[in-house]
């Protein structure tokens, strides 16, 4: 079973979910995958859980990244072949769930005996969701936790955008900032190929304020000096604009940018 979350490492809000885990299936093998996802920020846990659905093994993946709790969301569980996924219906598991292959189902987890009794209002990560993984992981049917939904009615988040203008310049969104000061963006190669950038080449980085930084595109941090700016496709497959053993979110003030424009020098 894995766990995807925002809670941090604080508060001992994952420590809660691991003692849930392996009360209900004391020889289940969990894997924590991610619990820095920023706060509510439900696009990129999406984007994060899908990402990791290229390495993760079969197994029972737990999303939470749920600024819903306790209202009118649902709670659901989806199965995609090998894998399943538990968590809100917010558009977090459904990009993940996806990527594992054809053939998906879908309940609403309306099958309290399958719960932490006395739930809270404000923590289904530890009083819904996990205790309903760790019943799926230990053999429990989706047809028992829930009750099937038609996948058309899941919500369904909006894909972030990248396009290249008849102009030449791409306009991308920025979609994280990792713990080096990389600034990963929502384009890809499709993006380098329409600017027609050939590793070497020299481009311009543009926010909304006017301010520009100039970069060169390559391979990898090493293309360049140390403390220039370069811009690459990175393990994701996401165009991302690095500085060399620095930080590439400072180089527009420390503020945070929600898009860039790239432009071939």
């Amino acid at each position: 079973m894995t766990l995807t979350t925002d809670y941090g490492y604080g508060a001992g809000f994952v420590g809660a979910l691991h003692a849930v885990a392996f009360g209900i299936a004391p020889s289940l093998s969990l894997i924590d995958l991610d619990h820095t996802v920023p706060p509510q920020d439900v696009r990129l846990g999406a984007l994060r859980l899908e990402r990791f659905m290229r390495i993760a093994p079969p197994g029972v993946h737990v999303g939470i990244v749920d600024p819903g709790v306790g209202g009118s969301r649902r709670a659901i569980a989806i199965e995609a072949g090998r894998h399943g996924f538990v968590g809100p219906d917010n558009g977090l598991l459904l990009w993940a769930a996806e990527a594992t292959g054809p053939g998906l189902r879908a309940v609403v987890l309306d099958q309290e005996a399958f719960w932490l009794a006395d739930r809270s209002r404000t923590f289904d990560g530890r009083d819904v969701f996990v205790p309903v993984a760790a019943h799926l992981a230990r053999g429990a049917l989706l047809a028992d936790v829930g009750t099937e939904v038609d996948l058309a009615t899941l919500v369904r988040l909006a894909r972030p955008v990248a396009r290249v203008r008849a102009d030449g310049v791409a306009e991308v969104e920025v979609l994280q900032v990792d713990g080096f000061g990389n600034v990963q963006t929502s384009g890809d190669a499709g993006t380098v190929a329409g600017l027609g950038l050939h590793p070497g080449d020299r481009v311009a980085v543009g926010e909304g304020n006017g301010r520009r930084v100039a970069a060169i595109y390559g391979a990898t941090f090493a293309d360049v000096t140390v403390g220039e700016t370069v811009m690459l496709i990175d393990s994701d497959g996401c165009l991302a604009l690095s500085v060399n053993c620095g930080r590439a979110d400072q180089l527009f003030g420390g503020d945070r940018v929600p898009a860039l424009t790239i432009s071939r020098q």
